[in-house]
């Protein structure tokens, strides 16, 4: 069932990343569409912009670099954590170590990058090996 469609609005979570806390905002639903294109979701500690990163975001303990480096990794590559509820946002690598090899192993939506991607990767290992 899409809980988030059929019982929200939820807020919707934002993360600072300098701070690596988290905040819930107001959901943009909620907002009139001129107000939802003005706001800004600043920090409130160091009033920086703060990344949207979906109703199923559990932010890291304070303390963890890692998962917050984790976090801010897949954040900058697009993977955020929206869903409609459903069954979540799928999965995500539990640790800082597996960043590496899901990134490398994502769907590509357009078949000629996925192509390239993997022509790529078998050149640099033929190139590594020749040397």
């Amino acid at each position: 069932m899409c809980r988030y469609a059929m019982y929200g609005p939820y807020k919707d979570i934002y993360a600072c990343f300098d701070c690596r806390k988290s905040y819930k905002q107001r959901s943009t639903v909620e907002l009139s569409e001129q107000d939802a294109k003005n706001r800004k979701y600043l920090c409130p500690q160091c009033r920086k912009p703060m990344a949207n990163m979906g109703h199923d975001f559990k932010a890291p303990k304070h303390s963890d670099l890692k998962q917050w480096k984790k976090v801010k990794i897949l954040y900058q590559e697009g993977i955020t954590y929206h869903s409609c509820g459903c069954g979540g946002p799928g999965y995500r690598p539990k640790t800082l170590r597996e960043v590496k090899e899901f990134l490398d192993n994502r769907f590509e939506p357009n078949e000629g990058k996925r192509i390239l991607k993997r022509i790529r990767k078998i050149l640099l290992q033929e190139r590594a090996d020749f040397l």
